[in-house]
């Protein structure tokens, strides 16, 4: 009884190892079903080792046991390693799959360019792109006017301020309404920065002085020597500017017992050419005369008359007061000869018993008394800069 128990029991165990791979099938073993099924090998048997030979009369595991060798050495194991190898086995890896050479579709020879990459570009076609960039880029830059906008400048307002337009608040605002320009351009925001000694600032049209330039105007009483010094130790236009750290001169001349406005600056050019005959500066004088006056002697100085000099002729002519034989007579002429006026009208048959001139361009007497001296004001100065095109 006791041998046929352990029978019975070796009888089980041995049923148990006879049957473990059927009955109880171990985990995984449905993946390896399904591994086989599809043609690919296990993971075991996946080897992608490529170097070394095979066995005796056949090539290495990429090639498989071909040749008269014996096939016990180039089993079905050893097939499917050369073909894993190969990357022919669906179960491979798939790096070369229908890119490498011979692929279906592509060159039998050479390397094959990647999915969406872009062709290679012609050299004649970078080089035109080249040079349409060097011609967009060598455009010859706008040159800014000057030191327009330039940082190391002084802004636009406070120049202004300091020119006399007005208070920094007041000039902002000239600013605002567009009636600033600088070198000719309307500036229309705040901080612009300029140059006063080499920038053209202008309002209104009319150049502003920012340079460190005086202008100033005198109404010369009789018996003042139009000269800044006189030797003689007459009375001269310089008595009126002693107290000037820069040096003044006078803008033209006014006879010794002429009245009336005379000009003192330090700006040479703006001085030359007020007196110069091609810019044809007008100058009026009153002249007070003993009468009766013909009535064409309007059209006598303005036809001209003949002088010891050459003729001279008056622009406009008019009488502004009479009273019995005395009249007061109002003469406009842009030529500066010395004493062209008192000879004009005495040579017409008039002598002068007193002359006043009243206004030189744009700038007038006005109400100014005798021996005042008074600075012009910037709007005087720029209607005098553009009357000679400064």
């Amino acid at each position: 009884m006791r041998s046929s128990g352990r029978n019975n029991d070796s009888g089980r165990g041995n049923h148990r190892g006879a049957g473990g791979g059927t009955s109880q099938p171990k985990a995984g073993g449905k993946r390896d079903d399904r591994q086989q099924r599809a043609g690919r090998p296990r993971p075991e048997e996946r080897r992608y080792d490529v170097g070394g030979t095979g066995g005796p009369g056949g090539k290495d595991e990429r090639g498989g046991a071909k040749g008269g060798g014996p096939k016990s050495g180039g089993s079905k194991s050893t097939g499917s390693r050369g073909a894993a190898a190969r990357g022919g086995a669906k179960g491979g890896p798939r790096t070369g799959a229908k890119s490498g050479p011979g692929a279906k579709g592509g060159p039998k020879g050479g390397p094959q360019r990647g999915r969406g990459q872009a062709p290679a570009r012609p050299r004649e076609y970078d080089a035109q792109v080249e040079e349409r960039n060097r011609a967009r880029h060598n455009k010859p830059q706008i040159k800014t006017p000057k030191t327009f906008g330039d940082e190391d400048g002084e802004r636009l307002q406070k120049v202004l301020a300091r020119a006399g337009m007005g208070s920094r608040r007041a000039c902002e605002e000239l600013i605002d309404q567009a009636r600033v320009e600088v070198n000719g351009q309307i500036v229309m925001e705040q901080g612009v920065r300029v140059d006063p000694e080499k920038d053209e600032i202008k309002v209104d049209g009319l150049t502003v002085a920012t340079q460190s330039y005086l202008f100033f105007a005198l109404n010369k009483p009789a018996g003042v020597v139009s000269t800044m010094e006189d030797p003689d130790g007459r009375q001269c236009l310089g008595d009126y500017v002693t107290n000037r750290e820069t040096r003044l001169f006078h803008v033209g001349r006014l006879d010794t017992e002429t009245e009336g406005i005379i000009l003192l600056t330090n700006h040479g050019e703006l001085a030359h050419r007020l007196t110069h005959p091609r810019y044809g500066v007008k100058k009026t004088y009153l002249a007070a005369i003993q009468g009766p006056l013909p009535r064409d002697l309007g059209k006598q100085l303005k036809d001209g008359i003949q002088l010891e000099d050459g003729y001279a002729r008056a622009d406009h002519f008019r009488v502004v007061e009479n009273t019995g034989k005395n009249y007061l007579v109002e003469v406009t002429l842009h030529e500066g000869r010395k004493h062209i006026v008192r000879r004009m009208l005495s040579e017409a048959g008039f002598p002068v018993d007193k002359l006043v001139r009243t206004s030189f361009g744009p700038i007038a007497l006005g109400d100014q008394k005798s021996g005042w001296l008074r600075r012009m004001t910037n709007t005087e100065v720029g209607m005098l800069m553009r009357e000679v095109e400064l």
